[in-house]
């Protein structure tokens, strides 16, 4: 298919460069068709120490950040780590202690390469 496209734009691809494109043709779909998933705890620990307005702040940044499509933002019951939340799990990976103040940061860092 590249050859085909490249034969039609006058562009002469070398091996090297027909497997390069190939590689950044599949990681680009790769990227497009990756889900993330993000869990916030809505048990009654984390949810009395504020995750009302952690759930508010985050559903707005992905809303302003254009990545509504690509995370699933969805609440989970008690994540078993009252003494050290709010909790986030991000694919698997647990982040204790999410504030409204640290919110901001946690997502910055997390999302960095798709905003």
């Amino acid at each position: 298919m590249i050859r085909v496209l490249s034969d039609l734009q006058g562009c002469v691809l070398t091996d090297k460069k027909i497997v390069l494109l190939e590689f950044v043709f599949i990681y680009e779909q790769q990227i497009m068709t990756r889900r993330i998933e993000m869990q916030i705890c809505l048990g009654s620990s984390c949810f009395s120490r504020g995750n009302k307005d952690v759930v508010m702040f985050i559903k707005e940044y992905l809303k302003k950040n254009h990545l509504d499509d690509k995370i699933i933002f969805k609440g989970a019951r008690c994540m078993g780590r009252c003494s050290n939340g709010p909790s986030l799990n991000i694919n698997g990976v647990i982040i204790e202690d999410v504030t409204i103040a640290r919110i901001e940061n946690i997502l910055e860092k997390e999302f960095a390469g798709l905003i």
